[in-house]
């Protein structure tokens, strides 16, 4: 017995296929104007750029300008902050720290030199109140003598302060070290092996190492290489509630921890100029707050102009990857970004 098609009923399963086809192609958000602003601006992005936009478990829109693409590998400066933070409520997680530990409690150094109430949280926040050099060339040059991070965190801890801990915000690469010595100590590894075994791997962040290439001492805060391929795995994370691939990185209560502006009410010493307005959680900042404070936008700028952030609201994560000295027109790029992607993807905060 043989099937027999009813001519009519074909061509309505036919139309019905059309029409779903494009009831899904017209569903598709329209980046066209997040793109052209960046074509625009690529000389100002330093001409090799990468932006990515994930959202509801997958890339859903990429743009490659110049010779980087997904894949390129560079230095990511200040966007590491993001990084070692995670790394750190890891440990939180497991319970082997605890944010409110005094940090001489791994570090009697610290004791030594009278700084025994700065916390693992005012590493984490920028409220250590040891003083920073303002100076990047000269920063430099003072982490080019360490051949490890415990050489660098032994000098930090004899430092002068600027103020008592917890008593003023001032934006540098001090805390973070100093926390990821901490984790030094508790687990025994050095840093730069630790994240990769715990966070990195896991993420499959292949091609994302703190490795200090001329064999110094690695710099959790800005020392990080990575691609855009691998950093959005990272914002997929966090976006996802501490979940890749099936699998619990960071717990969501750590995440939710991580994006509370902390110590919103101390005196600002120093905060960088693409940074302004911004308020801090801890290793990432508050880049946008709703009515009662609470974080919508987080985000870690880097000084070479790669600017991750993630939308609460609209939930998704995007980045803009570059490798040029970020300022305030890179800022306000960033910005205009971030409004075409909200723009073509719709939704926002209730």
């Amino acid at each position: 017995m043989s099937l027999k098609l009813n001519p009519i009923c074909l061509s309505c399963s036919i139309l019905s296929a059309f029409l779903l086809f494009f009831q899904f192609s017209f569903a598709q958000s329209d980046f066209t104007q997040a793109d052209a602003l960046l074509q625009k601006n690529q000389k100002l992005l330093g001409n090799d750029v990468v932006a990515l936009i994930y959202k509801d478990g997958k890339v859903i829109h990429s743009k490659e300008l110049g010779e980087f693409n997904a894949k390129t590998q560079a230095p990511i400066a200040s966007c590491s902050k993001w990084l070692t933070a995670a790394l750190v409520m890891m440990f939180v997680d497991e319970g082997k720290i605890e944010l409110d530990d005094p940090v001489s409690k791994y570090l009697p150094i610290f004791d030594k030199y009278m700084k025994s109430y700065i916390t693992i949280r005012m590493c984490m926040a920028h409220t250590t109140g040891i003083e920073t050099e303002k100076s990047l060339l000269v920063k430099a040059l003072q982490r080019s003598k360490y051949i490890n991070l415990e050489e660098e965190v032994n000098a930090l801890a004899a430092k002068e302060i600027s103020n008592n801990a917890g008593t003023e915000f001032h934006y540098g690469g001090i805390g973070l070290n100093i926390a990821a010595r901490v984790l030094e100590v508790v687990s025994k590894k050095p840093f730069d092996r630790l994240i990769q075994d715990k966070l990195l791997r896991p993420l499959k962040m292949k091609f994302t190492s703190f490795v200090n290439e001329n064999g110094n001492a690695p710099n959790p805060s800005g020392g990080a290489r990575s691609t855009a391929n691998d950093y959005i795995n990272f914002l997929s994370m966090i976006l996802n509630k501490g979940m890749f691939e099936g699998k619990q990185i960071l717990s969501a209560k750590s995440i939710e921890e991580m994006q509370k502006p902390q110590f919103t009410n101390l005196p600002v010493k120093f905060v960088p100029k693409i940074a302004e307005g911004f308020h801090y959680g801890l290793g990432e900042w508050i880049q946008e707050e709703d009515a009662n404070g609470n974080s919508t936008v987080v985000s870690s700028p880097g000084l070479f102009g790669t600017w991750p952030y993630i939308d609460k609201c609209r939930n998704y994560a995007a980045i803009i990857f570059a490798k040029s000295l970020v300022n305030e027109q890179k800022k306000d790029l960033a910005i205009q970004f971030k409004a075409a992607v909200d723009e073509a993807i719709g939704g926002g905060c209730k």
